[in-house]
Formats: C-alpha cells, structure tokens, sequence
C-alpha cells in the first residue's frame, strides 16, 4: 500500500458506462478534503482506469502506453487528495 491512500482501490474495466473512448479514468469517492474518517463497513473510494481507450490512446506503442496510465494515474489520485481539474491543469497534468 501507498502510505496516504487509505480505503482506495484501483480497478481496470474496459470502457466507461457510455462506452465513450475518450475517458481515460474516473475518481468516484470523496476526496480526503471534504471527509472526515470512514466508519466501518463503509466501502473504500475506487479509481477505474479504462482499458480500451488508454490502448486506442496510445496506438500500440508500449511507452506511449505506460505514459498514458502514469499521467491518469497522477490525475485521478491527485482528485483523491482533493486537487481539481483546474489545478491540475495549471501543474501540467490534465
């Protein structure tokens, strides 16, 4: 476990429920800004990556791939810790 990512999960699913290919991730919970402690038997805050559109994003090529799945990564934990898209964008990770 990464210290600080507390009650989180991370799950790949092939596509969004719109079955879009431009989402490449999803941060569903509540960042740790606008929370207090969970309670028992709450269920942990989850971070979806989706397959099929990081692969068609990155056309084959396994660098492209990798550095497709940091920056969603990033981008999705920083949601975790409460740091919107506009700030994400001013620090160059959206």
């Amino acid at each position: 476990m990464v210290d600080g990512l507390d009650n989180l999960v991370f799950v790949v699913e092939d596509r969004p429920e719109d079955g879009s290919l431009e989402l490449l991730g999803l941060y569903e919970g509540t960042a740790i800004t606008d929370r207090g402690q969970y309670g028992f038997g709450e269920l942990p805050d989850r971070i979806i990556l989706y397959r099929e559109p990081l692969l068609a994003i990155a056309e084959g090529d396994l660098e492209t791939l990798r550095d497709e799945i940091h920056v969603t990564l990033v981008h999705e934990i920083a949601h975790f810790y409460g740091i919107d898209d506009d700030e994400l964008h001013r620090l160059g990770w959206a």
